[in-house]
């Protein structure tokens, strides 16, 4: 199984029966290695929550590629105007899917959709816990420390894909805590970089992080698990 940062928060993930990314924001994003019509093969697409620089290229992408969209219920909503396939789910849901199963986890942000007629109701914010090939991967989302995290440790998670930007997510120092708290054999930071106000040294989080592998990847680059 391969995961490939494209910054902010998206990633690729590819493995037996899926090859899915999450929250596709492609397009106005300066530090995106790609441009959205060279992102091919996708299966799925996971969107965390309803801010535009998460649902960013969803649309597209899916059009393109005939992607089923999994998110939470006010989303699908959202979408379901675009004739896409949508997979609605709320926290603490899991489903079991063709390439394993799905968890939506709790995450502490908010979700609101900006459209040309103002902002719409997103729902809750989440993140998604992905089981593909034996292997769990944690994308948390925008979120705060929360405490739920704590429960993420019995779930013996491979990797955890955490934002460390802050101001508008959890910074540094709480990242780090998070980390106590799940437990993950490797943590990959992301949601840095993007905007000068999360302007953030991510080899300053790896360089911190105790009782697990930090790991920085660069825009466009890929690990193997």
């Amino acid at each position: 199984m391969k995961i490939k940062y494209l910054s902010h928060s998206c990633f690729i993930i590819e493995g037996e029966g899926i090859k899915a990314i999450i929250d596709p924001f492609i397009t106005g994003n300066a530090n995106s290695p790609v441009k959205v019509n060279e992102i091919k093969g996708i299966t799925h697409i996971f969107i965390t929550h309803g801010h535009g620089d998460h649902i960013g290229d969803t649309v597209e992408i899916a059009k393109a590629n005939d992607a089923k969209i999994v998110c939470n219920f006010e989303i699908s909503q959202y979408l379901s105007k675009f004739n896409l396939e949508v997979h609605p789910m709320h926290i603490g849901g899991r489903v079991e899917m063709n390439f394993g199963r799905v968890k939506m986890t709790p995450a502490l942000h908010g979700s609101g959709i900006t459209t040309e007629n103002g902002i719409i109701c997103g729902g809750s914010p989440g993140g998604f816990l992905l089981e593909i090939e034996g292997k769990k991967i944690y994308h948390a989302g925008d979120t705060g420390l929360t405490m739920d995290m704590q429960l993420l440790k019995d779930e013996s998670i491979d990797v955890a894909l955490l934002p460390i930007g802050g101001n508008f997510t959890m910074d540094v120092e709480d990242t780090l805590r998070a980390v106590e708290f799940i437990n993950p054999k490797k943590v990959i930071p992301m949601h840095y970089k993007t905007f000068d106000i999360i302007d953030v040294d991510p080899e300053n989080f790896v360089k911190r992080v105790k009782n697990a592998k930090g790991l920085v990847l660069n825009f466009g680059e890929s690990i193997e698990l």
